[in-house]
């Protein structure tokens, strides 16, 4: 089975995996009640199978409906995805995509927000990363 790699999803695709991510499992009716803009029930079906087969997917038949689920945790995916970000628009530069980042959300970070920041820098400095 092919390693799933974010970065071979179409805009679709990746609407599909947020949605069976943040159901935890979801058939094919599941994600075209969450689909924005939906397309027909087949056009989903034939999604899912084409993410099955890109190994993004798995399937449990329950009755006569199949369940999928994700191949890889969130966090596995998360960390794949972002990856793959840094690497396309930083220059593998994870300093510049955290300056990037921050630049983004400096409006939205709390004290706290900002304390755990700190911390988790410290301990990559500790851990000589």
């Amino acid at each position: 089975m092919p390693k799933p790699s974010p970065n071979q999803l179409a805009r679709r695709e990746r609407q599909i995996m947020e949605i069976v991510y943040r159901l935890g499992q979801a058939t094919a009716a599941d994600v075209l009640a969450e689909l924005p803009d939906p397309p027909s029930y087949s056009a989903v079906r034939a999604h899912l199978r084409i993410l099955e087969d890109k190994g993004h997917l798995r399937h449990n038949r329950d009755g006569a409906r199949y369940v999928f689920s994700p191949t890889v945790g969130r966090d596995r995916a998360r960390r794949s995805a972002l990856t793959q970000v840094v690497q396309t628009f930083f220059g593998g530069s994870a300093e510049q995509a955290v300056a990037t980042l921050l630049d983004l959300s400096h409006e939205n970070l709390s004290d706290d927000d900002l304390g755990r920041l700190s911390a988790l820098i410290a301990k990559a400095r500790e851990e000589g990363r």
